[in-house]
């Protein structure tokens, strides 16, 4: 398990978290037909959800 420094308080969630987010990338890595993962794939594996601000021109994400 992972652990904070100075803190036997158990493991660092963020920490955590990372790890999966991490493991779910290879995993979407390995069953891609294409060399790499395009940034929208990327996006789509980490449920990266973005943001328009209301009367926002453009395609300006927030």
């Amino acid at each position: 398990m992972v652990s904070r420094r100075g803190s036997s308080a158990g493991p660092d969630p963020v920490a955590l978290i990372e790890i999966d987010l991490y493991g779910e990338l290879m995993i979407a890595a390995t069953g891609a037909a294409e060399e790499r993962l395009s940034p929208d794939r990327i996006d789509e594996v980490l449920r990266v959800v973005r943001f328009r601000r209301p009367g926002a021109s453009g395609d300006a994400d927030v």
